[in-house]
């Protein structure tokens, strides 16, 4: 019976470790493979495997991480998103299912050849999938964190993606930059104060990441107003946002002059992605 970490030791076999587990089934299976550098199917396979110390006291000590609560994407250092792997660590979110949205709606939207802008890029997934889908596409990212561009740089090269990596505060490093035709952004949208911020895996990600340190909305008015500048006429804005921020944004870009202002709703039903056109 594993019921305690103590009963994690040599000898204990990997069915025995999967029949209980401290932690859910999926995070325990993620964790063992992560320690003993196998696969899913060879868990399977060798399932009377007995654990030698060494392995024992290694996926102990993830297991201790995850209890304490550390995202498993940080634990094992990488998560799949639009079906490419990402590293992933404490300089950047983790990417998450939603923002394949994001994704999709950019691509829908690129002309062939076209310019794709992704602004605060973190790891780079949104960029790094556009690049790898749309190879005739140049595709520019800018953070203004040092250390997440290194983590997209490297994501980029895993994937054979083309990517114009830069850092800026928003877009003050693309001033003289030619114009883009989509401008995608998954912005810090979380009001400051907000209990989420304290609970589950955001406790363990980048606070500047994910809040805007007010009322969650300076970001998205930010990208709102700069982006004319930067966009081709008709050229499309599309933000993720919080699940109760889009009739917000949506008033943002009627105000500001854009058309065809509408949301988009992810796989849960709630509208996460808001978006309009540069008018001619």
């Amino acid at each position: 019976m594993i019921t305690t970490l103590d009963a994690i030791q040599a000898g204990v076999t990997l069915a025995a470790l999967q029949r209980q587990s401290l932690l859910d089934a999926l995070d325990n299976r993620v964790l063992l493979c992560h320690a003993l550098q196998l696969n899913r199917i060879a868990l399977i396979t060798q399932s009377e495997r007995a654990l030698s110390e060494d392995e024992a006291q290694r996926f102990a000590a993830l297991v201790q991480r995850r209890l304490d609560g550390e995202p498993i994407a940080y634990i094992v250092g990488q998560r799949e998103f639009f079906g490419l792997p990402f590293e992933v660590g404490s300089a950047v979110l983790i990417p998450r299912p939603d923002t394949e949205l994001l994704v999709e709606l950019t691509l829908e939207r690129l002309p062939p050849q076209g310019r794709a802008l992704d602004m605060g890029t973190g790891s780079g997934a949104i960029a790094v999938a556009v690049a790898h889908s749309r190879p005739d596409a140049d595709v520019t990212a800018l953070d203004v964190s040092p250390e997440a561009l290194a983590v997209a740089r490297r994501n980029a090269a895993a994937n054979n993606a083309r990517v114009t990596f830069l850092h800026s505060d928003w877009y003050a490093a693309i001033h003289d930059a030619a114009p883009f035709d989509i401008i995608a952004s998954n912005p810090p949208y979380i009001a400051s104060g907000d209990h989420h911020l304290s609970e589950g895996d955001l406790r363990y990600e980048p606070q500047s990441a994910l809040t805007d340190h007010a009322d969650g909305l300076s970001a998205l008015r930010t990208i709102i107003a700069g982006a004319p500048a930067h966009l081709r006429p008709q050229g499309w804005l599309l933000m993720e946002h919080g699940y109760d921020q889009a009739e917000q944004v949506r008033a943002l870009l009627t105000a500001a002059g854009y058309a065809e202002v509408q949301s988009w709703r992810d796989l849960a039903g709630i509208e996460r992605v808001t978006g309009g056109r540069l008018a001619a």
